[in-house]
């Protein structure tokens, strides 16, 4: 709330400068303000009674986006890559596949590792969990499990993520 928007009795003021005014009336608060042709702005409007303070409204609202622009620059999005593999899958393929995992993982993203039957495949599931296992011990130093594989339909698959 700015200037006339203000319709608390007293409220506690804080000049340009930064320094106590102390406890008035808003009328008055809203006067000091206009004299040093600045706004009145209540920044505290919970405290009790409200703090306002005497400041060019249209530089604060500048300052304020400023502030949470640089925020958001600074959040990273973790991503989720998928690696597919299949139960009868070579060795060669196997580290090609690992090694994907490792570049994903050192860009800061998660991996899910899945592994997926198709047609007789199905029988021999658990036969097959081993390799989901060697993955998560190549990537042991790298990446920690944070999901633990486990069946989904016809697939089972796991989450990894970087190790901190």
């Amino acid at each position: 709330m700015i200037n006339e928007q203000i319709r608390d009795r007293e409220v506690r003021v804080i000049g340009e400068d930064g320094q106590q005014l102390g406890i008035m009336s808003a009328k008055e608060a809203m006067k000091l303000a206009q004299e040093a042709e600045l706004d009145l702005v209540k920044i505290a409007p919970t405290a009790k009674p409200p703090v306002c303070k005497i400041i060019d409204y249209g530089k604060y609202r500048y300052e304020l986006a400023r502030k949470e622009k640089e925020a958001r620059k600074k959040q990273k999005v973790v991503e989720l890559k998928e690696v597919r593999l299949s139960p009868n899958i070579d060795v060669n393929d196997l580290n090609t596949k690992i090694n994907a995992a490792k570049k994903f993982l050192a860009k800061g993203n998660k991996v899910k590792v899945t592994l997926r039957f198709r047609g007789r495949e199905m029988a021999h599931m658990q036969s097959s969990r081993h390799i989901l296992d060697d993955i998560a011990k190549e990537l042991e130093g790298a990446a920690v499990v944070e999901k633990a594989p486990k069946v989904e339909g016809r697939a089972i698959s796991m989450v990894l993520a970087e190790r901190k």
